[in-house]
């Protein structure tokens, strides 16, 4: 401990605590009861860890048949969303399955492979109802509440790994992103936010990419080694991957070590088809990121893609929101065997899910062909020239305003919609790289004036994840955010 109390494993990223491991001068077992520790004391002023683990992992970590991999020993968060484990409980923010102590059935690809890879997992973090809203407040388990300011959220979906990791709980946490559901609680939260290609890392096996395109798994992480080395480790085609993004040509924490060359980088600092404002501290994020590039040696001009503005994005993203949204409604019913009701779901949901079950099935088809003629339409802007305009990443803010107060996204009494279209001026610029496909991230490159972390966004061609990470760690040398912390840490 430090003279103020404070653990000094919470101010280490991943990388180091599993090379204390490695050197012999902790045990996982440490490492993890060190962890339990941070999150019993810190916890429940965030309200992050919703189900624990806390013997299981002890177990894991004091075990011989604990895996030699990479992060050996370190400790673990899952969020409360996908990336099920069998035979352990599995909510995804609702009501209904936290009532019944639902179980999953099945171990998914990446939780097989965060476990192949030494992690040990202390739990499952808050995440919104079915990860459908910008904020982390369920009905099922109370909001999770930003480090930084506890009035305000973390952002959302994966709010409560972000508030987890911010906290210094653990070093990193799984996430997963379906309309900036790591960028946005990234960027609230003053984390690495990495949302990777589509077809990076398998959903599999019971999830399909085909039907759930807009979603990907990942985490966030305090650096941007740490998002490297574990993007090495869960990135991979899995048997009968419909969708597999081009394979790197060394390991990312290899190719993160490499400086990038000189870039070609377009700066946007309003938003798409000029919709609504976005706040001053945002946008000197972004020209302050700018700024900073062209010092690296990188080149800066103002441009995006002409697509980016076109109006009928949201209007696809909305469609296919909604029958995800009703999907998901649908799945839990089969899975809790019986038909869910108004009842068994938030407001917003319901609306949600009962628009998405209004569209028919040619409507939706057709919303997914021109979503695929629109993505083209944006790809050529990072296409080399003649063909396209030859940029190599985009720059914007990642939202469209600091952290707001929680509740800001509760719809009130009569009117569930309010909620969802308040959401647009906080997201202006997620949504439409999850339509894409493109790998994008949030970097914690400024502070408001009043403190709060702000994150800008950048975004690569399809399959450069690569080039992200790289960029990220020029940006992360050149100004350093690891000694920052909220007022909430370990």
């Amino acid at each position: 401990m430090t003279n103020d109390g404070r653990d000094p494993l919470a101010m280490l990223d991943a990388t180091a605590q599993a090379e204390l491991v490695a050197s012999g001068e902790v045990t996982p077992l440490e490492l993890v009861d060190a962890a339990i520790a941070r999150i019993e004391a810190v916890d429940p002023e965030i309200n992050s860890v919703v189900l624990r683990r806390f013997e299981h992992a002890r177990a894991e970590a004091a075990s011989d048949d604990l895996p030699p991999g990479p992060f050996r020993g370190v400790p673990f968060l899952t969020k409360d969303l996908a990336c099920p484990t069998a035979g352990e409980p599995q909510t995804d923010g609702m009501r209904a399955a936290k009532a019944a102590g639902w179980l999953a059935t099945e171990t998914s690809h990446l939780a097989l492979r965060f476990r192949r890879a030494g992690l040990v997992n202390l739990g499952r973090t808050n995440s919104p109802e079915l990860g459908l809203v910008p904020t982390t407040e369920p009905l099922a388990w109370g909001p999770t509440h930003n480090p930084w300011d506890p009035a305000l959220t973390p952002g959302g979906s994966s709010g409560g790994s972000a508030a987890a990791v911010a906290a210094g709980l653990v070093a990193f946490a799984h996430a997963s992103d379906g309309g900036g559901s790591i960028r946005i609680p990234a960027s609230a939260c003053g984390l690495v936010g990495l949302k990777t290609s589509r077809g990076r890392i398998s959903v599999g096996p019971s999830r399909g990419e085909l039907s759930g395109f807009l979603s990907v798994q990942f985490a966030v992480t305090r650096s941007v080694r740490d998002a490297a080395a574990l993007l090495d480790v869960a990135a991979g085609a899995e048997p009968g991957d419909p969708v597999v993004a081009p394979a790197p040509s060394a390991p990312y924490r290899e190719l993160t070590a490499r400086a990038p060359g000189a870039l070609r980088v377009g700066l946007m600092t309003r938003a798409p088809g000029d919709t609504s404002p976005i706040h001053p501290e945002c946008v000197t994020a972004a020209v302050h990121a700018a700024k900073l590039l062209e010092g690296l040696g990188h080149r800066v001009e103002v441009s995006h893609p002409e697509a980016y503005d076109e109006p009928d994005r949201a209007a696809m993203f909305a469609t296919l929101w909604g029958v995800d949204a009703a999907v998901k409604v649908a799945t839990w019913g089969n899975l809790l065997e019986r038909t869910l009701v108004e009842d068994d779901v938030e407001p917003a949901t319901w609306v949600m899910a009962s628009a998405g079950r209004d569209v028919l099935a040619t409507r939706y088809l057709e919303t997914v062909s021109r979503m695929q003629v629109w993505a083209r339409a944006m790809a050529d802007w990072w296409e080399p020239a003649p063909r396209g305009s030859g940029f190599d990443l985009l720059l914007t803010p990642t939202l469209g305003e600091p952290p707001v107060p929680l509740g800001t996204f509760t719809p009130p009494s009569g009117d569930p919609f309010a909620g969802l279209l308040r959401a647009g001026p906080f997201t202006p610029f997620t949504p439409s790289f999850n339509l894409t496909g493109q790998p994008a991230i949030s970097l914690p490159m400024h502070q408001s004036a009043d403190g709060l972390p702000i994150g800008v966004h950048f975004v690569g061609a399809y399959g450069r994840d690569d080039l992200l990470l790289a960029v990220a760690s020029q940006l992360e040398a050149a100004s350093p955010w690891a000694e920052r912390t909220p007022r909430v840490h370990a």
